[in-house]
């Protein structure tokens, strides 16, 4: 059966984490995906040589594309990209702020003379206001959004451990190019999207900045705890390993001091009797049930806590993450040979997932030069 996006040809001026991820969930879907590199390739093929010497965002962003090399400034390269953009139905880039438009590439203007095709934009701020031109990567904007201030252990700010700040808008990147494609279905006519990665992250913390806006404070940096649901959080197991619990509603409450803990007491003490009760005494609270837990091994602590029928997890490394039982894996050919990585988070009920492989560096020059020759 033919891919959701078959037919569909995107052009991806990208580099880095962005625009990349938003191109290879375009490409998993079938569309056909042409990369523009620089003559040094992608700078993320550079960020590490983890995978068989490839850089291991690189092999996860960049499957299933063509790979040409052009120097946009260079007038015959040029013609040939405004050749390869007259064919297209998308065209993605998240070049400096201004690149494209002083390169002749500008996103209005090229929907002006080719109606159907649908541009997106990403950058670090977005299309107007004062921090427009500014260059933008992924720790400045988890700490220009605030998402740092509240990540953490309380003596200090945190960054989230993986590129949170490009992923995020890469997703609503790839979301607005599909929606602009199901638009153009109806209406023969293609749209320009931009998205920002401080856009992107200011969203996601939205409900910090109701709490700040409407509640006159932020929620703290509390570690391994959730700001405002106790007890929700990670206990020290006898063992040396951690546990970390959710409790959801009074009821899940009375479960966890009656079977899980064996201390039915704690649910009618009046410093833990509802949820703000539990949140205010928080630290009493985890005293009495860190004591129980710390008499337990990890074995103990998932039979009590599954008989409660409480929700718990691990506090994994990403070497359990490794060999975990639920994880789900594909093989990707690379230029010096096949990744494990991450499968697909979308399930589909009647096809299985195939990854095309990863290129190298203007793999396809001859190809596409030859497909787009005047």
């Amino acid at each position: 059966m033919n891919a959701p996006l078959d037919g569909i040809l995107v052009i991806a001026l990208e580099q880095a984490v962005a625009a990349p991820f938003c191109t290879s969930r375009l490409a998993d879907a079938g569309a056909r995906v042409i990369k523009i590199e620089r003559a040094e390739g992608d700078f993320a093929r550079a960020y590490d040589h983890v995978a068989h010497g490839e850089s291991a965002y690189f092999v996860w962003l960049n499957r299933g594309k063509e790979s040409i090399v052009l120097d946009i400034k260079q007038p015959e390269d040029a013609a040939l990209l405004a050749r390869m953009i007259a064919r297209a139905d998308v065209l993605v880039q998240n070049l400096a702020p201004g690149a494209a438009e002083r390169a002749g590439f500008g996103s209005e203007a090229l929907r002006a003379k080719h109606p159907r095709l649908i541009t997106c934009d990403i950058s670090g701020y977005g299309e107007d206001g004062p921090y427009r031109d500014m260059k933008a990567y992924d720790l400045l904007i988890q700490c220009e959004t605030g998402l740092a201030s509240i990540t953490g252990a309380p003596e200090a700010p945190g960054r989230v451990g993986v590129s949170v700040a490009d992923i995020a808008c890469g997703m609503y990147a790839h979301a607005g190019v599909l929606q602009a494609l199901y638009e153009r279905e109806r209406t023969g006519r293609g749209r320009g999207v931009s998205v920002s990665l401080f856009d992107a992250i200011a969203d996601w913390m939205t409900v910090p900045l109701l709490h700040q806006d409407y509640g006159g404070k932020a929620p703290r940096r509390v570690g391994l705890n959730h700001p405002s649901i106790a007890p929700y959080g990670a206990f020290a197991l006898g063992d040396g390993h951690a546990v970390v619990i959710s409790i959801q509603n009074e009821r899940e409450w009375r479960r966890l001091c009656e079977v899980a803990l064996e201390r039915p007491e704690l649910a009618t003490d009046p410093r833990f009797a509802s949820g703000t009760a539990r949140v205010a005494n928080r630290p009493a609270l985890d005293a009495a049930i860190g004591a129980v837990f710390a008499a337990m091994n990890r074995e103990e602590a998932r039979e009590r806590l599954s008989r409660a029928g409480i929700a718990f997890g691990s506090v994994n490394g990403v070497a359990e993450l490794s060999t975990h039982p639920q994880l789900r894996r594909i093989a990707v050919d690379t230029p010096t040979g096949p990744v494990s990585m991450v499968a697909p988070p979308q399930r589909w009920n009647d096809d299985a997932f195939a990854p095309n492989p990863v290129p190298t560096i203007g793999q396809h020059n001859e190809s596409v030069r030859w497909e787009f020759a005047e």
